[in-house]
């Protein structure tokens, strides 16, 4: 089966398009530099994460063209302290930091050295496993390391350049006593300092409000003094080199911070600012919540990952334009995206026929939806609706469940066995219930039927026992509206009574599918009780 190399003759992604525009505004260069990051406030939200997966796609296209790239990573580690996110234990403790560096807040389930790393450790050991490897930097380190003094000094002395430029944006203009910086007092460690003077170099002198004290500091020792955010952003661009970052439609609203850095980037540091695109925001459908790191209601790449397996979850982003609003959900609609990647899968490998320009679109998509490399063939797939009807009968033992499957390799275990966790995990926490459901046990009690209900369910165990083999759903289905013919039942009424005889409810999935999949003893002793 031959597979599209997409990468070469597919430039409508989204992706590829920015990735000709970056080559384009930058010109060749011997590695381009993608940057993303966020502050470690709290949980790092699955909105936080679009803006990471979408660089991860444009470096992916920029490296399928042969281009060297570097991928940052900033954790915006040495920011303020703010507020306690209701999600967090140890509310107490928390409190007692606000106004802290978020890198010197102590880790309130004392597993990290501090509150930021706790916050980054769990979303780093989540990255590798949709097949996101960047290189981190924490602003912390570089700060109280005096990195960025000489960009800390270029600030100080452009200051009224910068006031110009802010208030340009502003509703009120900075007071006349503005500095472009900000400091964590070494005698109280928060930010509640005033800043009195800088002697025209590397001296700063703040006043601790909270404890009265001055001090001078020199940038180049101190870990204390850091830039604001709308200057600290383009003077990291002019540091790093930055080439492309995009940024949430808030920051590139009119006026807003990519605005202001835009300029900043170019007058006060003297380069370009980067390519970039807004992305839109991401709803949860299916479970409520809002996403929000500081109110602590989040929905993490964790959590999705709990339901969509890797490939499937980097298919909820390749697939969607990043300035397009869209969903997650958690609800049904579960299963229509497995079945959409599904189709997608087939289209690549070229099992189902559609258009070349189709096919195109749908191929260059699952190829950026892979956590590796796709592979050679074409990997088996079991359908999630198919994995949720098998596991409900055997009460969510995924070896047991795998093995009802037909065809299924030692090289198919791996990846099946994360969508049957998958699939297990969506069941239990948020399928609908007339959805879930438990099959019944021989011992059970039989449920009251009629005698024309019982003449049928008869008709239907014979037609099991001795034909069994010779059916696939459509036969089946036309098997089960004939029995109930010739036992005088309306089928409508069949159905229901099968289903009450099975799973205890008025209705469930597909019922010749259903009967095939329980199998043919085990129907047989389900529906002993009816037939002796």
């Amino acid at each position: 089966m031959k597979i599209m190399n997409s990468s070469i003759v597919n430039a409508s992604h989204w992706a590829d398009i920015y990735a000709e525009r970056i080559v384009r505004e930058k010109g060749e260069k011997a590695q381009y530099t993608c940057a993303s990051g966020i502050t470690p406030s709290g949980t790092v939200h699955i909105g936080n994460f679009r803006e990471i997966i979408s660089v991860d796609l444009v470096v992916r296209s920029l490296r399928s063209r042969g281009k060297t790239v570097r991928f940052l990573y900033s954790w915006d580690d040495y920011d303020v302290f703010r507020k306690v996110p209701k999600n967090m234990p140890n509310q107490a403790q928390l409190e007692e930091h606000l106004r802290w560096p978020i890198t010197l807040v102590p880790d309130p389930w004392g597993k990290e050295s501090s509150y930021a790393r706790a916050n980054e450790a769990d979303l780093e050991r989540l990255l590798s496993t949709v097949g996101i490897e960047p290189e981190y930097i924490y602003q912390a380190a570089r700060y109280r390391s005096s990195v960025y003094a000489e960009g800390i000094r270029t600030a100080l002395e452009k200051r009224e350049a910068i006031r110009e430029i802010l208030n340009r944006h502003r509703t009120e203009p900075l007071a006349a006593d503005w500095w472009p910086v900000s400091v964590f007092s070494n005698f109280t460690n928060t930010d509640n300092t005033t800043v009195l003077g800088w002697d025209d170099a590397y001296g700063l002198t703040y006043r601790c409000e909270d404890s009265g004290k001055t001090e001078t500091v020199d940038l180049r020792t101190t870990a204390a003094v850091k830039l604001p955010w709308r200057i600290d952003w383009p003077m990291r661009w002019a540091h790093e080199g930055v080439d492309f970052e995009p940024a949430g439609k808030d920051h590139h609203s009119e006026g807003g911070s990519f605005d202001t850095a835009k300029l900043l980037c170019k007058d006060i540091y003297g380069v370009d600012a980067p390519v970039s695109f807004q992305y839109d925001f991401i709803s949860i459908k299916g479970r409520g919540g809002k996403i929000s790191s500081s109110s602590g209601e989040v929905v993490s790449l964790s959590d999705v990952l709990e339901v969509y397996e890797p490939a499937v979850t980097r298919y909820l982003f390749a697939g969607t334009r990043p300035n397009t609003e869209f969903a997650i959900s958690f609800d049904l609609d579960v299963i229509k995206i497995y079945e959409d990647y599904d189709r997608t899968e087939r289209i690549y490998y070229g099992s189902e026929d559609v258009g070349e320009k189709r096919r195109a679109k749908e191929a260059r998509i699952y190829e950026l939806s892979q956590v590796d490399r796709p592979q050679a063939d074409m990997p088996f797939q079991a359908p999630f609706r198919h994995l949720c009807n098998i596991l409900q009968i055997v009460d969510g033992d995924i070896a047991k469940a795998l093995g009802m499957i037909p065809g299924v390799r030692e090289a198919d275990l791996k990846r099946l066995t994360c969508r049957a966790e998958c699939a297990w995990n969506w069941i239990t926490r948020f399928a609908p219930e007339d959805f879930r459901y438990t099959l019944r046990t021989p011992q059970s009690e039989p449920i009251p039927v009629d005698e024309a209900c019982r003449k049928a369910i008869v008709l239907l165990a014979q037609e099991l026992s001795t034909r069994f083999s010779d059916h696939d759903e459509k036969s089946l289905s036309e098997s089960i509206y004939r029995v109930a013919g010739e036992a005088g039942v309306d089928p409508k009424e069949f159905f229901t009574v099968m289903y009450r005889v099975l799973v205890g409810k008025e209705r469930g999935p597909r019922l010749a599918g259903f009967i095939l999949t329980i199998g043919r003893d085990r129907m047989l002793e389900l529906l002993r009780g009816y037939i002796e």
